[in-house]
């Protein structure tokens, strides 16, 4: 019987295994991807107190802090929550099932892939799905950004303050960004928006260097020379799993109050996949990882009155 068994095992679950641990709560913590999306950034600059490190030495420290304090972690995907008659949790993942008095679901959005040759090969040597993450490696270097949306349009802005040239693709004409958004990225002289537009292969070396595209309408190819190429098409929350237990938005995010409790007592949500910030950052992930830990301490020093 575990205190808390925390579902993801990125930034916000490993926080969330810390302080659980450092309330004397026994607590596991399963997730499919160590690290989450951490992984996939070269660098990472302004963690709080380190002023750049690897994605991978950054997980690196948070798993053996983790351990430190004898939190199990378990490489699997969860599969199936139940609740039992006694109020605790049935986690199901492969032929193991887990017991919890309670459950700290962290697992992160998955960014949605261009589904593109070079794309794999070239995450974290060129290709990001975060521009706030890793805009600051591009300084007067030429990039892409792939997407329509405010998303999309919101990256575009940030990097043509740091980057030399910025070419948005988009594969419409027509755009899902806010009017004021789109004027302002229209302004910008080192931004060209090319409509109707698509990637079709990411090219480079060591790290990318171009970009071959095609116009849908026109049926014409192109190429462009790139350092980076930002992909900001969207991020999908996999909350299936738990759509019995809690209400979600219409992206599937998990909606918490600000203690991160969901609507079943006993559940809490942390990190990218709560619905609680609209900034998806480490820095935001752990402290509402934090948050929900302490959070599920307090649930049960009450159950146990």
């Amino acid at each position: 019987m575990y205190d808390t068994i925390i579902i993801g095992s990125g930034p916000a679950g490993m926080t969330a295994g810390i302080f659980a641990a450092r309330r004397e709560m026994k607590a596991i913590i399963i997730g499919k991807d160590l690290g989450g999306q951490m992984v996939w950034a070269g660098e990472i600059e302004n963690y709080p107190g380190i002023k750049k490190i690897s994605g991978f030495e950054l997980i690196q420290n948070f798993q053996e802090q983790v351990a430190s304090f004898g939190v199990e972690i378990k490489s699997a995907e969860v599969q199936k929550i139940e609740k039992t008659d006694n109020n605790t949790f049935l986690v199901y993942s492969g032929t193991e099932i887990f017991e919890g008095k309670t459950v700290i679901i962290t697992m992160g959005l998955s960014p949605r892939r261009l589904a593109i040759k070079g794309e794999e090969e070239f995450v974290g040597k060129g290709v990001s799905y975060c521009a706030n993450c890793d805009a600051p490696f591009f300084r007067n270097k030429k990039v892409a950004v792939v997407g329509s949306g405010n998303s999309a349009f919101d990256a575009a802005e940030v990097l043509s303050k740091i980057a030399s040239e910025v070419s948005l693709i988009m594969r419409t004409e027509e755009t899902g960004a806010f009017d004021s958004l789109v004027e302002t990225v229209k302004n910008k002289t080192n931004v060209k928006i090319y409509l109707n537009s698509e990637i079709k292969e990411i090219v480079g070396e060591k790290s990318v260097n171009t970009i071959n595209c095609a116009n849908i309408k026109e049926k014409t190819e192109f190429n462009i020379e790139v350092d980076g190429v930002f992909v900001e098409i969207g991020r999908i929350a996999s909350t299936d799993l738990v759509e019995n237990f809690v209400d979600r938005t219409s992206r599937g995010q998990i909606i918490t109050n600000n203690r991160c409790e969901t609507k079943t007592p006993g559940i809490f949500a942390a990190g990218d996949v709560s619905s609680l910030s609209e900034f998806k950052q480490i820095s935001v992930a752990v402290g509402q990882a934090t948050i929900a830990a302490l959070s599920a301490y307090q649930y049960l020093q009450k159950e146990n009155k």
